[in-house]
């Protein structure tokens, strides 16, 4: 009897088991130390399921007070650290993520609300509304709305950073690996369903460092978008609206964090924010990764950080160092008043090789942009003398 009472627990203990596994509960994540997975779902980080592109247990998601401008793509960022790891607050700089820590970004764009989905057309809009699933909380996609492209892992190992790219297959079920990059057509398509066609360009493994290499004499990579002055805002998290970086603090995430004074970007769209803090966020984010005292392009003699308030070196009234045919004829880099007459206006609105600014990431021109930092150099007082 005690035997078969044993062997029937065995059976019952087995169907749960097989119950357990049609529910199909996520993995815990998996850090990989060293190589490149094949697939994005080897991580357990973000995967599709139940309609929805969604964090695992302990993957937090964030946004920033105004994001890199890349062909009108969306962005879904999350952040994981193993138990008991968190990073370093630095009030300007990079945090100082622990070894384990793993970034993720996933570029996806809103379907058309009426153009047919054709397999390439995606939706020119800011507009978020129905980039999440139902709900208040912005902790997962809704995946009957939106197009997924590419996730892009930055994984902190022991010798440093390392960008691992990959790519969404067509039935949006999982990501392959794409160290070598990939070109995706697409045609992005307006509210009034007129199309823009433009590759959307997936960087190899090696172009990730042509942005996140931010001191060229410490050449290695850093986080671009996980920093005070970004993350220092509301996001909608499942357990309610919370300071990000607050929230960070609670989950064990954040150590550091002053109780003032921690540094404060606008979102480049938001009209109640002042016009010259907008345009200067928008520059921030867009441009200072080269354009910084340390940068690759340092030697330009720009500075286009937010925390910079020496006029010169925003390029008010300062002509180009070796812009050659990137002056499109003009003088200056910035006149004020004249945004026609500045080279900034001109490069940031060029799609072509060679003008246009920054140099890669982009295939098209972020028209909205472009006319907040045309509103912005038109609102500057003053005049310029002779270059």
């Amino acid at each position: 009897m005690k035997r078969s009472h044993f062997a029937g627990a065995a059976i019952a203990l087995g169907v749960l088991a097989l119950l357990g596994g049609c529910a199909q509960a996520p993995q815990p994540v998996h850090y990989f130390a060293t190589g490149y997975p094949a697939k994005l779902s080897d991580w357990h980080l973000v995967e599709a399921r139940g309609g929805k592109l969604a964090p695992n247990t302990g993957v937090v998601p964030y946004d920033l007070a105004t994001p890199l401008f890349s062909d009108y793509a969306h962005k879904f960022r999350t952040v994981w650290m193993p138990a008991g790891s968190a990073a370093k607050y630095d009030a300007y700089g990079p945090f100082d993520f622990p070894v384990g820590a793993v970034l993720t970004k996933t570029f996806f764009y809103p379907l058309p609300a009426k153009d047919p989905r054709d397999g390439k057309a995606v939706a020119r809009t800011w507009d978020t509304a129905r980039d999440f699933a139902p709900g208040t909380a912005h902790d997962a996609l809704d995946l009957a709305n939106v197009r997924l492209i590419e996730t892009r892992l930055l994984v902190r190992r022991e010798n440093g950073w390392e960008a691992i790219p990959y790519v969404w297959d067509a039935n949006q079920k999982d990501a392959h690996l794409a160290r070598t990059g990939d070109a995706i057509p697409l045609d992005l398509v307006d509210a009034a369903g007129q199309r823009e066609a433009f590759p959307y360009v997936v960087p190899n493994a090696n172009q990730c460092a042509g942005c996140h290499v931010t001191n060229v004499q410490a050449k290695r990579i850093d986080p671009l978008g996980p920093r005070a002055r970004h993350l220092n805002h509301d996001y909608a998290y499942a357990t309610g609206t919370q300071n990000q970086l607050e929230h960070w603090v609670k989950v064990g995430y954040l150590t550091g964090l002053p109780q003032t004074d921690v540094p404060r970007d606008a979102a480049w769209n938001d009209t109640a924010a002042p016009l010259d803090a907008r345009a200067r966020d928008w520059l921030d984010i867009n441009c200072s990764h080269c354009h910084n005292p340390a940068g690759p392009a340092n030697t330009t003699a720009l500075d286009l950080r937010s925390v910079n308030t020496d006029a010169r070196l925003w390029g008010v009234c300062k002509p180009p160092v070796a812009a050659g045919r990137g002056t499109g004829d003009r003088l200056l880099d910035i006149v004020p008043g004249k945004p026609d007459d500045s080279i900034l206006v001109y490069r940031i609105t060029s799609n072509e090789p060679g003008v246009m600014m920054p140099e890669m990431g982009r295939n098209t021109t972020d028209r909205e942009g472009v006319e907040l930092i045309r509103a912005w150099i038109a609102s500057l007082p003053g005049t310029c003398g002779s270059p």
